[in-house]
This record gives structure tokens, sequence and C-alpha cells, in this order.
């Protein structure tokens, strides 16, 4: 079975918001979301180790929210006042320790298949 499974992307005009959800199966230390648009590499957005708060990338500080239901073991990522430049697939990702000192792709075990976010000007 999928480790991660993401839903809520689609398409809203410049300015708009969207919150993305990542239905998780099991526990990690390091729990992700990436992104990556079309013709460039997988970039990270956002991260947080287990006890810890949030880290976000520049671009998407301040408008960007990584949040977890421990409850329903749920991620989110709500993303507020979005650009024509945060269109891409979006992916959430989980491993151990390691992959939240790194942020490397490479270091993160397990991923979900993507979901897309179109934003239009």
């Amino acid at each position: 079975r999928a480790q991660l499974m993401e839903s809520g992307g689609g398409s809203v005009q410049a300015g708009g918001s969207l919150t993305l959800s990542c239905a998780t199966f099991g526990v990690y230390d390091c729990m992700g979301w990436f992104r990556q648009a079309p013709g460039k590499e997988r970039e990270w957005v956002t991260a947080i180790h287990v006890g810890d708060k949030p880290t976000y990338d520049g671009s998407v500080k301040g408008r960007f929210t990584f949040s977890q239901d421990n409850t329903n073991n749920r991620l989110y990522l709500r993303m507020n006042n979005l650009k024509p430049d945060d269109t891409a697939m979006y992916y959430c990702a989980a491993g151990g320790s390691v992959a939240c000192f790194s942020l490397r792709p490479i270091d993160f075990a397990y991923w979900g298949q993507g979901t897309k976010v179109t934003v239009s000007s």
C-alpha cells in the first residue's frame, strides 16, 4: 500500500488559495512537501522534524503553512496568495531525521504520487 497520498490540487487565479492534503500510513521523523515545475528539478518547499516547527523555503515563507493532524494521520499545506511561479506538481514526502537536515529529495524515502497545482495570471 502507498505510504503517502496527496489530494487537493487544482487551478486557481493568481492571489487565490488552495489547501493540499496528504494521507500518511506510517510514522516518520521528517515530513515535507516538494514541488516540481515542468522542465525543472524537484525543489523543497517545507518540512517538519518531529517535535519542531516547520521550516519554509524563502519563496513561500509567509504564504504557505504546513500543518499536521496526528489524530487523522494527515498533513496539510495551506497555500495563500498563489503566484504563477507556484505552478507545479506538489508531492508530500517522508523519511528519517537526516531528510530534515539535508532537505534533499534523495533522503526522503517515501513519496506520494503528486497533485497538480496551476496558477494563472
